[in-house]
């Protein structure tokens, strides 16, 4: 069998087991054994020991028999439902049901259940954030933009930065997990016709029956207005949701792949590990892009589901459905090995302080250039005119260190020099003694992203606590 190599290579065995074959059938056994129980229940004449025998075999499952079956009838689902019946010795399943009756609720149920997966470690990457946050909350570095040193900020800063990214997806994470809707039993064009049929047009009890279905489902929510299948911009919703989740992570990876390059800090290199067969001294940032990789595989499978969303022929049709074959549990296998990863590199990552420093003193003038720019206007200087004044000062003493022309960095002997500021040594001398306390507000900013975190972990002590599995 050729694999799932996301499913085999970076999915956990929780996130495997929902979306496996044999769980599959699993959950759909479960889900006509959960229907009968209600038809049972609501007045259809369904023995006991029929149900007993259907719940008897449920785990019974050879997929290599079913799989006969389909080459033969061309209909999974009748498969499925022929092999049920042979297992147990009755015919007493999908009473009233379409296909799309059972697949489309045991798919929302399987993406449902993900969902709460997903928010485990999702929390659980979150406290580790907010641990590090505290932890390099004072601890000084050269910000970048554009990837060129631009103001002071803390590595805590950085941190909560992407922290935030994540807390905000996972807001949308609890909104779609909150709202979800589900199916229900609708029948073959959505108007519940068969299950009216066979209560004798009773629309209490097939309400009734729906709403038990719903129970068993776990969910709370249900669509009234829909079709053969539901709308495919749940579908789109849903991987939406993913890709957002995966964003602040990925950004963090690409991030500390780029601090890595300076040596500033690195995700951890586990003993024995190799980081390059040809070059020994190598210590690649290969848990990094492997995040950023599964970023990509997520955007990917959102332009799969939203050329579904929007394409539905009148109450619905099955062109949708190899593609959601493929798209649903590879997207749940991509976010699960992407935050599996994520919170690997949160357990072994490092800052280095030191290289820190010296990238911190060779940039500290650039660093305080808008400082100084406003204490010229303060003392009415032009704004233009301090700006014109810095740039020229500053450009021309990175030209003079890139070609060796200086040794170390003389931008504020050249500011204190130029009339145009107004602005004597003394004066800079005072604000480059001052630039490690210029970071603005990011330690309040940081603050706030740490309470918020402190409660969702006291909300969800278990998940905040969960430890991920050795990754490749």
């Amino acid at each position: 069998m050729i694999p799932n190599v996301l499913a085999e290579r970076y999915a956990t065995e929780p996130m495997k087991a929902i979306w496996s074959a044999e769980g599959r059938i699993v959950l759909e056994r479960e889900f006509w054994i959960a229907v009968m129980k209600g038809q049972r229940d609501l007045g259809l004449d369904i023995p006991e020991e029929a149900i007993a025998a259907y719940e008897s075999v449920k785990d019974q499952v050879d997929a290599q028999s079913i799989m006969d079956r389909e080459r033969i009838t061309r209909h999974d689902v009748k498969a499925r439902i022929e092999e049920f019946c042979d297992l147990a010795g009755h015919e007493q399943i999908h009473k009233g049901m379409t296909s799309r009756d059972l697949t489309e609720n045991v798919e929302q149920l399987q993406v449902f259940r993900s969902l709460g997966v997903i928010h485990t470690k999702v929390v659980a990457a979150l406290a580790r954030m907010k641990k590090h946050s505290v932890t390099w909350r004072d601890l000084f570095i050269t910000a970048r933009t554009h990837n060129v040193a631009a103001q002071p900020t803390t590595f805590g800063k950085r941190i909560a930065m992407f922290g935030e990214d994540l807390l905000v997806a996972l807001e949308q994470l609890d909104h779609l997990i909150e709202t979800y809707p589900v199916r229900g039993l609708k029948g073959a064009v959505g108007t519940q016709l068969d299950q009216l049929s066979l209560f004798d047009n009773d629309a209490e009890k097939v309400d009734q029956l729906e709403q038990r279905v719903m129970e068993h489902l776990g969910i709370k929510r249900r669509w009234t207005n829909v079709g053969q299948v539901y709308p495919r911009s749940l579908d789109t919703t849903t991987v939406s949701v993913l890709l957002a989740l995966a964003s602040g992570p990925s950004s963090f990876a690409k991030t500390l792949r780029l601090m890595a390059g300076h040596e500033t800090a690195s995700e951890g290199f586990a003993k024995g590990q190799t980081g390059s067969s040809a070059m020994p001294h190598k210590m690649n940032s290969r848990s990094c892009e492997r995040v950023n990789g599964f970023h990509t595989i997520l955007q990917g499978y959102l332009s799969m589901g939203a050329a579904l969303a929007g394409d539905q022929w009148n109450e619905g049709d099955v062109s949708c459905s190899v593609v959601r074959r493929v798209m649903l549990p590879d997207a749940f296998f991509a976010i699960d090995g992407l935050l599996e990863t994520f919170i690997t590199i949160l357990d072994q990552m490092d800052a280095y302080p030191a290289v820190i420093e010296r990238e911190n003193a060779y940039y500290l003038p650039f660093l305080m250039t808008t400082t100084i720019m406003m204490e010229a206007v303060k003392n009415g200087v032009g704004r233009e005119t301090a700006h014109k004044a810095i740039k020229e000062h500053a450009v021309g003493t990175v030209n003079d260190l890139r070609v060796g022309k200086i040794t170390s960095n003389d931008l504020l002997d050249r500011l204190a020099g130029d009339d145009r500021l107004g602005l004597s040594r003394e004066q800079l001398d005072a604000i480059l003694a001052g630039g490690q306390d210029k970071i603005g507000a990011a330690k309040a900013q940081l603050d706030t992203f740490v309470a918020t975190v402190d409660k969702l972990v006291a909300d969800n002590p278990n998940a905040a606590a969960y430890e991920p599995g050795a990754i490749l």
